[in-house]
């Protein structure tokens, strides 16, 4: 079962991600979009971490429903709302779990998926967050649905993320800022699909201990 403890280590557990990959991201967003990417996930990321104690006595579906609040008032650009987006469709589908099963994990990864094309309007191929989120849903709830335990099942999400980010890199963006660049944002990876990637692999990190 993945606890509120693994929930509040996940959160941890982004926050040192984007402190320690601000300057990676910020490079790779200079490269395609306006060069604030990790200084915004790292504020964002920040405030969550600062707000930890705080969240102790909230279920998990008002937990991070609490992050997506925080996120959107405080990560500026497009990737507030996106990823507070995100962390909002996921909590109201936990709302008031207190523990969830590998199929709810499943569940919550998916809704987070939901509200990110939703609010981007982005499907694969586009250059965007979407290349590396659903090929980790989809693997992650793959591998469930072929008997795989919640382990083996996380670590194929991760690698199918990590993966999807590495394979924007010869994409055209069709989204947001890098869209502007038409062909000239080849050849670059995607700073939201890069970030999403230290998003799940925190969270499998969480899910170890």
């Amino acid at each position: 079962m993945v606890t509120k403890k693994h929930i509040l280590q996940w959160l941890e557990n982004t926050a040192n991600a984007m402190e320690d990959n601000r300057q990676y991201l910020t490079k790779l967003d200079t490269a395609i979009g306006d060069a604030d990417h990790g200084n915004n996930m790292h504020r964002g990321f920040k405030k969550v971490k600062e707000q930890l104690p705080a969240f102790k006595g909230k279920d998990i579906g008002a937990i991070l429903k609490a992050v997506a609040m925080t996120l959107i008032s405080t990560v500026g650009g497009a990737s507030g709302p996106l990823y507070g987006t995100m962390f909002m469709h996921a909590g109201n589908k936990m709302a008031g779990k207190e523990e969830l099963t590998p199929k709810e994990m499943g569940e919550l990864l998916a809704a987070g998926l939901e509200g990110v094309k939703m609010r981007g309007k982005a499907s694969v191929g586009e250059k965007t967050i979407v290349d590396a989120l659903e090929p980790a849903v989809e693997a992650y709830n793959q591998s469930l649905g072929n008997g795989s335990d919640f382990q083996q099942a996380m670590n194929r999400a991760v690698a199918a993320c990590e993966k999807g980010a590495e394979e924007t890199i010869p994409m055209i963006a069709k989204k947001g800022r890098a869209s502007y660049l038409g062909e000239r944002s080849k050849g670059h990876q995607d700073p939201g699909a890069t970030s999403v990637s230290f998003i799940i692999k925190s969270l499998n990190d969480a899910c170890l201990n």
